[in-house]
């Protein structure tokens, strides 16, 4: 066997075994972020993004573990969900109420009154998806989620690039510098040199958004320009 075979060969099975290493230290890395407490996505995003070279491997690997985290996080809310239920099932008394909407892109608080525990409970088994949870001044705050720009959003929220070069969602023009959301950061120069400059100066001035299609879009189109893909897959923005 010549040496040039002996040296393929062997590059071959050091990939296979590289590979089965990274996975064996993701998932001990998952074990100990588990067993410590620790911020599991942190801890993952520093390591694969200094071994990114095994980016394919180390996204999927990821992904299985990201998927037992919003399983925990899922079983965690149904346990403070569980003790919400029982501090109103042991109240007596009217509270405060008020509900709070977060969407994708702004949040709405509103008051409902003062409600006892079973117009509260009436309200819960309406809208299963809502959590609750009474805060120290005795006030219940029902809580949902909408994959939807706010109606503020809608009227006033621009994308844009700020000064780090940061894909960012802005309330009202970019150059009042009112950041609600910054996403990650773009390379220029590859935007210059693949889309036409209109586009270019489109998103330096601001592009509109009034919907959460409008909203996808855009960054889902820039999305294809981050400086570091393996990173913004794994560090979704605030």
């Amino acid at each position: 066997m010549s040496v040039f075979r002996i040296k393929k060969l062997f590059r071959k099975r050091w990939r296979r075994w590289r590979r089965a290493i990274w996975t064996c230290l993701i998932l001990l890395l998952f074990g100990v972020a588990a067993w410590s407490g620790q911020n599991l996505q942190e801890q993952m995003t520093n390591l694969l993004t200094e071994f990114r070279a095994e980016g394919p491997l180390a996204i999927e690997t990821l992904h299985v573990l990201q998927s037992e985290e919003e399983q925990q996080h899922k079983a965690e809310l149904d346990e403070k969900q569980r003790e919400f239920m029982q501090q109103l099932n042991e109240s007596k008394v009217k509270r405060q109420v008020h509900l709070k909407t977060t969407y994708v892109c702004g949040v709405e608080e509103q008051k409902l009154g003062r409600l006892n525990a079973d117009s509260i409970y009436e309200l819960l088994n309406k809208n299963p998806q809502w959590q609750g949870r009474i805060n120290d001044d005795g006030e219940v705050w029902l809580e949902r989620s909408i994959s939807d720009l706010s109606p503020e959003c809608k009227r006033q929220a621009y994308m844009s690039v700020d000064a780090n070069g940061n894909l960012t969602l802005f309330d009202g023009p970019p150059e009042e510098e009112k950041v609600l959301r910054t996403f990650f950061q773009l390379d220029i120069g590859s935007m210059e040199s693949s889309l036409p400059k209109g586009v270019i100066k489109q998103l330096e001035e601001g592009i509109r958004i009034q919907d959460i299609d409008e909203y996808n879009s855009v960054l889902s189109t820039f999305s294809d320009y981050a400086r570091d893909q393996a990173e913004n897959v794994m560090s979704p923005a605030p």
